[in-house]
């Protein structure tokens, strides 16, 4: 693999010992000369003895110790408005819809649809976006430390994606290819293939993982990563044999990132689809038997993370085809979630506390929407904890509220089209594909519960439901 090390000068700014590898494209350099400068690709000159290199093509000749020029600025200079200010209050419906910053959008390298998708849903989460601003982000595309180079990299993609309106997340890319090649498998006319979504948000939570540190606990160190505090919940499992009852039954913890929601012909909602498989019959060895039997397996929740996902189990092996086929069925899914029934009864009685301050608030709110002398205006001052004391990361409350919606159109994981619909801090829902960014209704997120080839659920991001402290005034 030939490699050099060159110096890089940009303005009054010298970047020594950076390593280039002219076996991959020169657009990779670039990437890295971003990463190194915040100057985009498209913005850049990259320049040695009057020659200009190429996107595409190594047109200049390498060598230890060359000395290579950057121009290139990281922003345009802002320009002085040509038309007077229009303040908000001061706006027709029309040109206040107009105002409305939509979100960055990622651009589609090449059936990289699926990795823009999971980045759009992952970017939800306040606490992971804060998070990876506390990173070290000295990226290094590095075979030999792919989770180092990955947390940075999706760290400065989310600087971008907060500055600018439409992000080309070539480094990220990149980065996912050397540490993944997997997703860098290209066709017969060498384009990148399509992946699958759901395992691009697994192999990603898994980089984070090793590299984001848990946030500030009222305890001593209790999890490992930032991942496992708000992502990661636990299962206390039973196993009893059903041919042998009077053999002690054995109880366990296992722990998830996911729960799966099953698809059969029964199954109509997500609720039920999750439900179904927390008690299941297998068959294992039994000791006292001296024999395989049949073992009833029950699994109920003593943990719930902050940001619970839910992976619709839509794609099936076809041996005869050899491709993941998908089940297009219509499976309901609602904007709450209350996992309160699949709670162990310990977890139950921690959750309750809270979920009758719900219930208090609520109340309330139909006794003044009843009651005329009372002023219904309210303001939110802040919101309860969302999390146990002793637990920081967890969901003290069991009550969800769907925050992003990763959906697939087609007919195989391998093939199609994944999109990210997204909802915003003002509680409205922007659907993006790829660089296309457009406002969409709560009536076409619940239209996304599959039954044809429209884009169908996927995985589904639920995020605590908050209580708001509010103060009533009586009129």
């Amino acid at each position: 693999m030939p490699s050099f090390t060159v110096k890089v000068k940009w303005g009054k700014e010298i970047f020594n010992s950076i390593e280039v590898n002219n076996d991959e494209e020169p657009l990779v350099f670039k990437a890295q000369l971003y990463a190194l400068t915040g100057v985009q690709p498209e913005r850049q000159k990259v320049m040695c003895k009057g020659c200009v290199l190429k996107d595409d093509e190594w047109n200049m000749q390498l060598k230890d110790g060359l000395t290579i020029l950057l121009l290139g600025t990281k922003e345009e200079v802002p320009k002085e408005p040509v038309e007077k200010t229009l303040f908000v209050e001061d706006m027709n419906e029309s040109e206040l819809a107009t105002a409305l910053e939509l979100p960055a959008g990622l651009s589609n390298l090449g059936n990289t649809c699926y990795m823009n998708a999971v980045v759009q849903c992952l970017k939800s989460v306040p606490e992971l976006s804060d998070t990876l601003q506390n990173f070290d982000d000295n990226i290094s595309l590095n075979l030999s430390a792919p989770s180092t180079s990955i947390t940075a990299a999706l760290k400065l993609l989310f600087r971008e994606m907060d500055k600018e309106k439409t992000v080309t997340p070539i480094l990220f890319v990149q980065t996912m290819h050397l540490a993944f090649p997997q997703f860098a498998q290209t066709g017969e006319n060498g384009t990148y293939r399509q992946q699958d979504a759901s395992e691009c948000w697994s192999e990603l939570l898994k980089m984070l993982q090793q590299k984001l540190p848990p946030k500030d606990s009222t305890e001593a160190k209790k999890y490992n990563s930032f991942i496992e505090q708000f992502f990661g919940g636990k299962f206390q499992v039973t196993m009893k044999c059903d041919e042998a009852p009077e053999e002690p039954v054995k109880v366990s913890e296992e722990t998830f990132l996911q729960l799966n929601c099953f698809i059969s012909s029964e199954v109509k909602y997500m609720h039920n689809g999750v439900k179904s498989k927390l008690k299941e019959t297998l068959t294992k060895n039994s000791e006292s038997l001296g024999r395989d039997a049949l073992y009833t397996k029950s699994s109920l929740i003593n943990r719930l993370p902050a940001y619970l996902t839910v992976q619709f189990v839509r794609f099936e092996y076809k041996g005869k085809e050899g491709i993941n086929a998908k089940i297009l069925k219509d499976i309901k899914f609602s904007l709450d979630f209350d996992v309160f029934e699949m709670c162990t009864p310990a977890l139950q009685k921690k959750l309750t506390p809270m979920r009758e301050k719900f219930k208090e608030v609520e109340d309330r709110k139909l006794f003044n929407k009843g009651n005329s002398s009372v002023n219904n205006e309210k303001k939110v001052e802040s919101y309860e904890n969302y999390w146990f004391d002793d637990d920081f990361g967890s969901n003290n409350s069991g009550y969800y509220t769907l925050q992003a919606v990763l959906t697939h159109k087609g007919r195989s994981s391998s093939s199609g089209h994944y999109v990210a619909w997204v909802k915003q801090k003002s509680g409205s829902w922007v659907k993006f594909d790829d660089d296309m960014v457009s406002s969409v209704t709560e009536e076409e997120i619940l239209r996304l519960s599959g039954g044809g080839d429209w884009h169908c659920a996927y995985v589904l991001l639920y995020g605590p439901k908050l209580l708001e402290k509010t103060e009533e005034k009586a009129v």
